[in-house]
């Protein structure tokens, strides 16, 4: 059994990015060797030189929706904010919401005028989110009526909101952005691609459990939230095809780890479309991954879980000590990390 608090390390506030670094490919980067323990410091730019031919890099195209929401009750016209969490039906979303008494049975109105959209809350989850039955679909008025929410650390405003977007984004879902993949520029794609490596999109569509810390005393006493996700049929057979001529397949952020190891079976990487709530801690036998690049992640999460487990728990905590000692920039929008 392993402690959460095995996974715990301090980190100056001020290390938190607050803004994004321009361009994309000019923030830090932190190349781990797992097999010597050795920590190199790199520009992101760089990633090229480790890159091989025949290498599969696996990105998420998720995009974040504008899913926060701000609207009143009716008929009272008291305040709420809405952020949606993930659609559960053809209108029925499960909802974060802020504001006094939003009990079952209660109206919102969200957006003004011709793109003003009701909706009740018809259900109360166990853990405290709302589940909202709109009167119509609501993705096709998201763009008039919300915005895109940034990370509850992250107090600044974003001046161009395509900045919390992978230039990869196009399968709208998501209420955070697939972190790692903001580093990537169309110029160092091409730079990858002339290198002779190849680059694949599999979704997962991030909700905000990903993120949270561990309550639970030990790790294996956590429950995942589940998450939507595919991986094409096509991106299966490239995948199994670079696997057994022993091609390196390198996952691009933490989610994009959870699709391929949700996808793998002991006879290769399967299509797959459907919710995972695949949790990888140590202990985990990866049946994909060979190499990994992402951000640095909250103490406590199941995403410095996820890398520990990939790493090892006492070389990730070398490396996070060795960040911090660096002033490294920490989560969304700071430095990546590559494992290889």
């Amino acid at each position: 059994m392993m402690k959460t608090t095995e996974f715990d390390y301090y980190l100056p506030p001020e290390l938190i990015a607050q803004t994004p670094v321009e361009p994309r490919d000019s923030s830090r980067l932190m190349v781990v060797h797992r097999a010597t323990g050795a920590i190199e410091h790199r520009i992101f730019r760089e990633i090229v030189d480790y890159i091989r031919p025949g290498d599969i890099l696996v990105a998420n195209q998720s995009r974040v929706l504008p899913a926060r929401l701000f609207g009143r009750k009716i008929p009272t016209g008291g305040q709420v904010e809405i952020l949606l969490l993930s659609r559960k039906g053809e209108r029925l979303w499960e909802a974060l919401v802020k504001g006094k008494k939003v009990k079952e049975g209660v109206k919102i109105q969200a957006g003004e005028g011709e793109e003003a959209v009701t909706g009740v809350v018809v259900g109360v989850t166990e853990a405290g989110s709302r589940l909202i039955e709109f009167e119509r679909p609501i993705e096709p008025i998201l763009p008039k009526i919300g915005v895109i929410p940034l990370p509850p650390y992250i107090r600044s405003q974003l001046a161009d909101p395509e900045r919390y977007q992978t230039i990869f984004a196009r399968e709208e879902g998501s209420v955070a952005a697939p972190t790692a993949g903001l580093h990537f520029t169309p110029e160092l794609m091409r730079r990858i691609e002339e290198k002779g490596a190849r680059f694949l999109f599999v979704t997962l569509h991030i909700g905000l459990d990903t993120f949270k810390p561990i309550k639970e005393e030990s790790i294996e006493e956590h429950k995942m939230h589940s998450e939507y996700c595919e991986l094409s049929e096509d991106v299966a057979e490239e995948i199994n095809r670079a696997k057994s001529e022993r091609r390196r397949i390198i996952a691009i952020g933490t989610t994009s780890v959870r699709v391929l190891e949700t996808a793998a079976s002991e006879s290769g990487v399967q299509p797959f479309r459907g919710y995972t709530d695949l949790f990888i801690y140590p202990g985990y036998r990866f049946k994909v991954v060979d190499a990994l690049i992402t951000n640095f992640h909250l103490p406590r999460s199941t995403l410095i879980v996820l890398v520990s487990a990939f790493a090892g728990k006492d070389l990730i905590m070398r490396a996070y000590q060795e960040a911090v000692r660096l002033r490294y920039r920490f989560y969304s929008f700071g430095d990546a990390m590559l494992i290889l």
